[in-house]
């Protein structure tokens, strides 16, 4: 049952709260906070919580923990961060920055702009690697130049990295059956365990070199805006432990976060801009143990969402959801070696709908075969090109060529232990015989998946995906050819050859590919 908002709340929804008398104030929540939206500003005030690991419970620590936020966070976005306001009462009501007594205590923030936010320029697949290159560009010179000293480096020590993941096992095991399974829990925790003892003196060896720093803390897509500046905010200002880290701890939050979205792309791309402009040599090592630890770290924090009493029944469904979402992709990470999928199947049968679910459940690079071939032949991504079947840019060299480009893409991928996907049709045995050599040449785990469908949804669906601008130029009159050509699977062992109904949701798609590949 959704709790009633706490009366200050309220009160600040109203325009008339404001020194700026806006016309409209929107709220959002977080687990510990309240923010508002009130025209060109933006105001956020912490809710009196102990969560553990916080404690805003009195006003004189919600007035500590503002000015801390504003110090912090100006470091990475100077000007947005104007300062801590008074939020009274009187006998008028309740207003910002009134007359009265001071009853609470509000960060203000100069508005940045919604479509701005990386978070949202994923979902409209708008982030550049040109973007990318510049968030890692400001990242190094931020570690570079943030503070380290003998008291932060003792948060690098084993001691502290063995606290900080236990803490998190200690505090999902409740939320067993819920979010996380028991079995993912117990393999999670066992990689984990295993990976600090056998790399302790890698541990070590950073905390010698002044490699934990005063970082951001929670550096993940929704806090950075890319505009003609990068603007990263919202730092952790509450308990050092977080902030105190390892710079390769931050730089695979980030990396773990793209993961998320479906871009391992540019998880990749982030990763490798980073530890060029740093010469961090020793990151890459790190990399699957701390995207597991963060991938848990925020399947956590969704967990405790859940547990709000303001939120709707439908966002905490939501929440729900996504934390699952996490825990999956932590698990994936515990992988011993890199997986390379590729899809396999007649046009129209949901291919890349299902490389795209599994690259946000488990983390992998889609590389496409229709963005690659568009690519090659110097044609828009979005523009149609139709040919006939077996012609044009779909004839059997250009098709060769497109093949060749995406495994020469996946190898640099696969060498550095990063996962894959193939999203191309693969009709001919000879074409996922070279995709199974190079998951041998890379040491990577194979599996082919078999997208199958009935025609008439099939039609449907090619129909549907000319009027949306689709990469793919699939339509149903190279169906027929294409099906009098295709080989069937052969190359693998039926436990590396999954078949896929496509007309089940994603959701049960990956659910059932997952359970395959991590036996």
């Amino acid at each position: 049952m959704i709790q009633k908002l706490p009366e200050i709340v309220q009160a600040l929804l109203e325009t008339k709260a404001y020194p700026e008398t806006p016309t409209k104030v929107e709220m959002v929540q977080t687990q510990m906070s309240f923010v508002f939206f009130a025209g060109d500003y933006v105001y956020k005030i912490k809710k009196p919580v102990n969560l553990g690991y916080l404690d805003y419970t009195t006003l004189e620590k919600r007035k500590f923990f503002c000015e801390q936020e504003i110090q912090l966070t100006r470091r990475l976005c100077a000007s947005t961060y104007i300062g801590v306001v008074p939020v009274t009462r009187d006998k008028s009501g309740i207003s910002i920055n009134g007359k009265g007594e001071t009853i609470e205590y509000a960060v203000k923030m100069r508005r940045l702009p919604q479509d701005s936010m990386m978070d949202v320029l994923l979902s409209k697949n708008q982030v550049s690697p040109e973007m990318i290159k510049r968030v890692a560009e400001k990242l190094v010179k931020f570690h570079q130049s943030t503070q380290t000293s003998a008291r932060i480096s003792l948060f690098g020590t084993l001691g502290t990295i063995k606290q900080n993941t236990e803490e998190n096992f200690t505090q999902t095991e409740k939320y067993f059956g819920r979010t996380v399974t028991q079995e993912q829990f117990r393999r999670i925790k066992e990689y984990t365990d295993n990976f600090v003892k056998k790399f302790a003196s890698l541990f070590d060896k950073r905390v010698m070199e002044g490699r934990i720093r005063d970082c951001h803390g929670d550096l993940h897509a929704a806090h950075i805006c890319i505009t003609d500046d990068i603007c990263i905010y919202d730092c952790i200002e509450f308990n050092e432990r977080f902030r105190y880290c390892d710079v390769a701890s931050e730089v695979t939050f980030l990396a773990m976060d793209l993961d998320h979205y479906g871009r391992a792309d540019l998880a990749h791309l982030f990763v490798n801009s980073y530890t060029e402009r740093s010469e961090d040599k020793e990151l890459k090592e790190l990399l699957g143990f701390y995207k597991c630890y963060r991938a848990y770290v925020r399947a956590k924090v969704n967990c405790f969402k859940v547990d709000d009493p303001h939120i709707s029944e439908a966002e905490r469904q939501e929440t729900l959801e996504i934390a699952r979402s996490y825990f999956d992709l932590a698990e994936f990470y515990t992988r011993p070696k890199p997986v390379l999928l590729i899809t396999t199947g007649l046009v129209g049968t949901g291919k890349t709908v299902l490389a795209q679910a599994l690259a946000k459940r488990l983390g992998l690079a889609v590389i496409s075969s229709d963005v690659f071939r568009k690519q090659l032949a110097s044609i828009p991504v979005s523009e149609h090109h139709f040919e006939e079947f077996a012609s044009g840019i779909y004839s059997t060299d250009f098709t060769r060529k497109t093949y060749d480009t995406m495994f020469s893409e996946a190898k640099s991928i696969l060498t550095e232990g990063g996962s894959v996907i193939l999203d191309a049709s693969f009709i001919k045995a000879e074409e996922r015989l070279k995709a199974k050599e190079l998951a041998g040449e890379t040491g990577a785990n194979f599996f082919i998946i078999e997208c199958s469908l009935d025609e008439e949804r099939i039609k449907q669906r090619l129909a549907q995906r000319l009027k949306e601008g689709s990469p793919s130029d699939g339509r149903w009159e190279i169906y027929e050819p294409q099906k009098k050509r295709f080989e069937p699977v052969a190359e693998v062992p039926p436990a590396n050859h999954i078949v896929v109904d496509t007309s089940e949701n994603a959701d049960q798609m990956v659910r059932q590919i997952k359970a395959k590949i991590l036996k």
